[in-house]
């Protein structure tokens, strides 16, 4: 080799050398590689009613789900609380609630009500509505009822990886979701998070808060973000609704991506409580199927939980 070819060779290798590095993605931090697509299969509204909680029991064992999380002041917490402590391996978080939604089957908060007035409604139930919530309660009593969530989830024996908000209530308002990530931070469990996107940008800064940089500071303070979250189908109907989620493991980009699912036999205690219960019944139906085991399999979506992400935030903390 000549010197001239030499000195050229060795400029370019000390350019390669130097030029930056991209960060490494989340995928690459919990152990995968750059490309590949990780789907976290997530069951929301454990501990609700007993039907909820024989799907979601059903799920774990023989179909795809792979974590849920569940709302302790719902009537059925007891029951989910003593299966989960049969059953170690499952994957739970806490479902923070603030909201009891149906128009007869309701719930009250955790906390005594004289310590957590402004989350209750006329009926001394918690609000049905986020907007009710957001327009009534203070911060200082949300904290207060997460706390004895929190609490009350742990003296039933739960060890929760990590915690999320029904009905999005804490996304809601920036003093709620302020105590949310310092709770989740204070008390070990990751909270649900999400990397920045044009669409979550939007949702935020209509509900008041300019996210790209919130998200900046809590990746400085060790939270894992989620690539990407899906919010569960759109469409009503065994048939169609299949057809989405199908679309929707053919279609997952590299990183990680969440998808919320709602799960629930077909029985009277369901079909009393809410009218969508049929979508619920549907979803259990489809993430135990075949069919779909063989998507995600000839796919190679490759299926994770909250236990991995909390694992790397305890590594980064």
């Amino acid at each position: 080799m000549t010197r001239r070819r030499l000195l050229a060779t060795s400029i370019l290798a000390a350019g390669t050398a130097g030029a930056a590095q991209p960060p490494r993605t989340l995928a690459e931090r919990l152990g995968f590689s750059r490309e590949d697509r990780l789907l976290i299969l997530h069951a929301d509204d454990l501990g609700m009613c007993h039907s909820g909680n024989v799907a979601v029991a059903k799920a774990f064992g023989e179909g795809l789900v792979t974590c849920g999380s569940v709302m302790v002041p719902c009537p059925w917490f007891p029951e989910i609380a003593a299966w989960a402590a049969e059953h170690p391996k499952w994957d739970l978080g806490l479902h923070l609630t603030l909201t009891s939604e149906w128009r007869h089957y309701r719930w009250r908060p955790v906390a005594s009500p004289e310590r957590v007035r402004s989350l209750l409604d006329p009926d001394g139930f918690l609000w049905r509505s986020v907007e009710e919530v957001k327009k009534h309660a203070s911060p200082a009593e949300v904290e207060t009822e997460l706390r004895a969530q929190i609490e009350r989830a742990r003296k039933f024996g739960l060890k929760p990886t990590h915690v999320d908000s029904h009905m999005g209530t804490l996304f809601a308002d920036p003093r709620f979701f302020e105590v949310y990530t310092r709770i989740g931070k204070e008390s070990g469990l990751l909270p649900m998070l999400m990397e920045p996107s044009p669409e979550i940008n939007l949702q935020a800064k209509a509900l008041g808060l300019d996210y790209p940089p919130l998200a900046e500071k809590l990746r400085a303070q060790g939270f894992v973000l989620l690539d990407r979250l899906i919010t569960g189908a759109t469409t009503s109907g065994y048939e169609e609704r299949k057809k989405q989620y199908h679309e929707m493991i053919r279609t997952l980009r590299p990183g990680v991506t969440e998808i919320i699912l709602h799960l629930s036999g077909d029985d009277e205690e369901i079909r009393a409580i809410t009218g969508s219960w049929a979508n619920r019944w549907h979803e259990l139906r489809i993430f135990t199927d075949p069919d779909m085991k063989a998507l995600v399999q000839d796919e190679k979506v490759k299926l994770i939980g909250y236990r991995q992400l909390a694992a790397l935030w305890s590594k980064a903390a």
